[in-house]
């Protein structure tokens, strides 16, 4: 029997004899040229495997296309579990904290961040002179995954300093809102699973200058944190979508170590 391989695997007839002399009796492979595809390549490695003792039988002179057709099929479904096991082992992995550092962070009207202890809330405002030691500053953690972006923004989760106050960005009356939570348990943060509800913890910091930023929550894509344009200082620091025309999308965050 004759079996024309989609694999272009050789291109002449001194290889295609070299193949042939180690199959099983009865079993003959004729070699044409179309491009090579590593699946291919793999399905016929495993299949040749199989038939030279694989699975313990011998072929005769009757043995025909449908039996090598399972085969192959077999194989197909043993790369497409193992592509299967490893995007999941890579889901488990998730996000990894990578390292930290201080910072504080203004927007491009230099409008720092101010905690309002009373409502939990943070607020952009002018600070002048000696009013300047109200201004926030930040435990910014970076994080590695083996999803890459497709922007190349870097995961990163924000802490208020001296605190367990963490930035998220949950649902709140149908809309993408920041919050400030209490994080008992820091270690939690140091190895999130990609579907986990922890992901609201997690921004893509998305650099477009020096020290310029934003930072889109990695739970709700296309959601900034951001601040009001005008100076109102009882608008607080919120999520929006990056054409919302009031608000003010671009980071400044200054590293102080």
């Amino acid at each position: 029997m004759e079996f024309e391989s989609n694999c272009s695997l050789m291109k002449n007839t001194s290889a295609s004899v070299a193949w042939s002399s180690k199959l099983p009796q009865g079993l003959d492979v004729e070699i044409s040229h179309h491009p090579i595809t590593l699946r291919c390549v793999a399905n016929l490695i495993i299949a040749m495997e199989r038939l030279n003792g694989g699975k313990g039988f011998t072929l005769g002179t009757k043995f025909r296309e449908e039996n090598l057709l399972n085969f192959l099929l077999e194989s197909a479904v043993e790369v497409l579990e193992l592509e299967s096991a490893r995007t999941e082992a890579f889901s488990r992995a998730g996000f990894s904290s990578k390292g930290e550092y201080e910072c504080s962070v203004t927007d491009s009207e230099n409008k720092s961040w101010v905690l309002n202890e009373g409502s939990m809330e943070l607020h952009a405002m002018m600070l002048q002179g000696g009013s300047s030691y109200h201004k926030v500053h930040l435990n910014l953690s970076t994080y590695i995954t083996p999803f890459p972006s497709e922007t190349k923004a870097r995961p990163v989760a924000l802490g208020i300093k001296g605190s367990n106050l963490y930035l998220s960005c949950i649902t709140s009356e149908g809309m993408p809102t920041l919050h400030l939570e209490e994080v008992a348990d820091k270690e939690q943060l140091k190895s999130i699973n990609h579907e986990s509800d922890m992901v609201r913890f997690l921004f893509y910091k998305q650099d477009t200058g020096v020290n310029i930023s934003t930072l889109e929550s990695a739970h709700y894509r296309n959601w900034f944190i951001s601040t009001a344009l005008q100076q109102d200082n009882t608008k607080m620091v919120n999520m929006c979508q990056r054409e919302t025309s009031n608000r003010n999308t671009t980071i400044i965050i200054q590293r102080h170590n």
